[in-house]
């Protein structure tokens, strides 16, 4: 089913029989159990006010339509979202509804905030067919409970995303990166972490394993090349320093964005969201064989591994969370997507989806899927 208005939405899912499989573009390989309601007739962008740094568009809006509007005005989508479509080999084009809906967020998240801390406003649909509004167009918008946050990272399992509101921020005249040269986890997540505290507003901290630790500097050419020379001076210490010019940084963020690495490479891909400090242990606990990429200055553990790895039982105990991204439908159906919910959390995170669902139609009557 693929509805061509908020209200032929509202219809579908009000004179739903059995479970819905929200889905936007398909780019993320799989969804809940039931029939396919596909949000890609929603699209459109709506409104677009540059001098306000505001974008309104329809959940089904492709995320290169976006940008490509944005970039017609120097601005850009600042939490840079990934694009899923290399790593898990599939097609479709993503969609901005799909982008929030799981809070996609990019390198860039450790300095300008989430997907989530983008959406100033949602229309929606929940389970029992009501067209839901929360939010504004504008970023002074407090009224009421944030249901906007809510729905950002809730995977189709509470409404269905019909509109979105942004803000947006202007794109820098240019970009460099630092390579650090070191191969240790514990000498990376370092490095990183000095460059993060320092007051010269790094945009990416990275750590390649085959390449070294990565920052990324933005803004004005002056600037840039002010922050560079610093971050040099007190980063010297950690490895030889490489400088990538634009068009190199470029290209490298957009693979630490994309986790190019792990595309094409058998076994499974997991995503472990932890503190930086305790990523060097979780490196050194991975099981052999493993291959993995650190993002947010450690935050973020991009894992590849052996199929039908149990990751989360290899690194227990370990504070943060583990997102099974790539596998078979068995070993997702066995090990489970998302990171087990404590009691406490699990019941209310049940109680929600009650309220909001009451019929259980959405994403498999609120089995999670990616």
């Amino acid at each position: 089913m693929t509805p061509q208005s908020e209200e032929e939405l509202a219809g579908m899912i009000a004179g739903a029989t059995g479970p819905l499989a929200v889905q936007g573009g398909g780019t993320r390989g799989f969804a809940g159990a039931g029939e396919v309601l596909c949000s890609a007739g929603l699209a459109g962008i709506t409104l677009y006010e540059p001098g306000a740094l505001t974008l309104v568009a329809g959940a089904g809006t492709p995320v290169p339509e976006i940008e490509a509007a944005l970039a017609a005005e120097h601005q850009r989508l600042a939490f840079e979202p990934m694009d899923h479509r290399a790593l898990l080999g599939t097609t479709g084009t993503p969609t901005i509804g799909g982008v929030m809906a799981a809070n996609v967020s990019g390198p860039r998240r450790i300095a300008v905030g989430a997907a989530r801390d983008f959406a100033l406003g949602v229309r929606f649909v929940d389970g029992s067919g009501r067209i839901v509004k929360n939010g504004g167009r504008v970023m002074k918008n407090v009224t009421g409970y944030d249901l906007v946050k809510l729905m950002c990272g809730s995977f189709g399992t509470l409404g269905v995303l019909s509109e979105i509101s942004m803000k947006v921020l202007p794109a820098p005249e240019t970009e460099a990166s630092l390579v650090i040269g070191t191969d240790r986890a514990d000498h990376a997540v370092a490095a990183l972490s000095r460059a993060l505290g320092s007051p010269f507003e790094v945009t990416g901290a990275a750590f390649l394993p085959n390449r070294g630790a990565v920052v990324r500097i933005e803004g004005f050419e002056t600037s840039v090349a002010y922050r560079l020379g610093a971050l040099e001076g007190i980063l010297g210490g950690f490895g030889e320093i490489e400088r990538l010019n634009a068009d190199a940084s470029q290209t490298l963020w957009r693979g630490v964005r994309d986790v190019r690495p792990f595309v094409d490479r058998d076994g499974d891909v997991w995503r472990v969201s932890v503190k930086p400090g305790d990523a060097p242990r979780i490196v050194a606990a991975l099981p052999e064989g493993a291959d993995f990429m650190l993002d947010w200055g450690g935050g973020l553990i991009w894992v590849l591994c052996a199929a039908g790895t149990d990751l989360r039982a290899k690194i227990a105990p370990f504070a943060g969370h583990a997102t099974l991204v790539r596998a078979d439908a068995d070993v997702r159906a066995r090990l489970g997507v998302f990171q087990p919910e404590a009691p406490a959390l699990a019941a209310l995170t049940q109680g929600v989806r009650a309220r909001f669902d009451p019929r259980g139609v959405l994403n498999g009557g609120g089995v999670k899927a990616a």
